[in-house]
């Protein structure tokens, strides 16, 4: 069984910027936003020659490119994936629908992706896969806010990708600083317990790999 972890956070959270001490040689990234990467040098260590980079918004091919990162064993080097952003995925797909009316398009969307992050649970055991998602944030009329992954279509909302991941962490930009959430705070934020002390942590996915390896 593979490790799945999900970040959450605004555009500029510093979502993206967390993966940067990642070991590219053992990172597959795919770059579902088509946008890429954050930090300066990153053409270098992640290109489509190298066999460690994908721009694609499509989510059947996220699916098959998995199963060959899981199951080939040229492959067998690649311990994290990184899925930037999984919205990418969602809007892509609700794009291409626009012209279809009815219902049974979101359904359609949301059995792609549950499907997708159900699938990821089949990989190989010592590989991760690391989820980047867009999150929004409700005003309740008496004023209390919550954080949630943000998600395309009500069915989706309802299935809650949350209770699909054991990690979630609410990225932030406080005063200057790039913070993960640990804890939930009016948010969906959480980790195994007993992982994380502190409520905010850098946001060095690396670092949250390191403290994950005993669960």
């Amino acid at each position: 069984m593979a490790r799945v972890v999900g970040v959450m956070g605004e555009s500029g959270s510093g979502k993206t910027t967390a993966m940067r001490n990642l070991d590219p040689e053992t990172t597959f990234y795919i770059d579902s936003d088509k946008k890429g990467l954050s930090w300066k040098g990153w053409k270098k260590q992640y290109q489509f020659e190298k066999h460690n980079y994908m721009a694609t918004d499509e989510i059947s091919t996220v699916s098959t490119l998995l199963n060959k990162i899981s199951s080939q064993e040229n492959m067998a080097h690649i311990k994290v994936v990184v899925i930037d952003t999984l919205n990418g995925l969602m809007v892509a797909d609700e794009v291409k629908r626009m012209g279809e009316k009815g219902y049974d398009k979101w359904i359609d969307l949301a059995q792609c992706v549950w499907g997708l992050l159900c699938s990821m649970y089949d990989l190989r055991d010592d590989l991760t896969i690391i989820v980047l998602c867009h999150s929004q944030t409700q005003k309740e009329d008496d004023g209390y806010t919550f954080t949630r992954i943000k998600t395309s279509g009500k069915k989706l909302d309802k299935l809650n990708i949350e209770t699909k991941l054991t990690t979630v962490l609410y990225a932030e930009a406080i005063d200057g600083r790039y913070v993960f959430h640990t804890h939930a705070n009016h948010s969906t934020a959480k980790t195994p317990l007993g992982a994380f002390e502190e409520d905010e942590i850098d946001n060095d996915i690396v670092k949250v790999l390191e403290a994950l390896e005993e669960y």
